[in-house]
């Protein structure tokens, strides 16, 4: 039962992912590039993990997440009549990052539990792990 909620997951993160790049090439076809362009940017967050797993997984967590997407997409909306060039960028931003959240969640890699970055809420990754991916 456990592995069809991971699959079901890792499928709509994977829907999630197709999503934000129609929408970046729909809404903003100029800019598609940066999907890609900014794709291992979200990854700097891992830095956490010099200082330790706890800290890791903190600032893993706190990026690897569909709230910020959301308020940046949020952002491009409200900004849209204030200034073109400020609604652009975040909603460039928000589908860049949604992007990259839902193909590291589709690949099985979930948020971080605090004892070990192998350890996700999606099971373990890595060799032996029983999950796929990437680090």
């Amino acid at each position: 039962m456990a592995s069809q909620v991971r699959v079901t997951q890792r499928v709509e993160a994977g829907a999630v992912a197709l999503i934000a790049l129609v929408a970046v090439v729909t809404l903003y076809p100029r800019w598609w590039w940066m999907v890609l362009a900014a794709f291992l940017a979200f990854d700097l967050s891992m830095l956490g993990y010099v200082r330790s797993p706890a800290v890791g997984a903190t600032t893993y967590n706190v990026v690897h997440n569909y709230a910020f997407p959301a308020l940046a997409g949020m952002a491009a909306l409200v900004l849209e009549p204030v200034s073109a060039v400020a609604s652009t960028a975040a909603g460039v931003l928000a589908c860049a990052w949604a992007f990259h959240v839902g193909v590291d969640r589709a690949l099985g890699y979930g948020l971080k539990l605090p004892d070990s970055f192998t350890h996700t809420h999606l099971g373990r990754i890595g060799r032996g792990g029983g999950g796929s991916g990437h680090a």
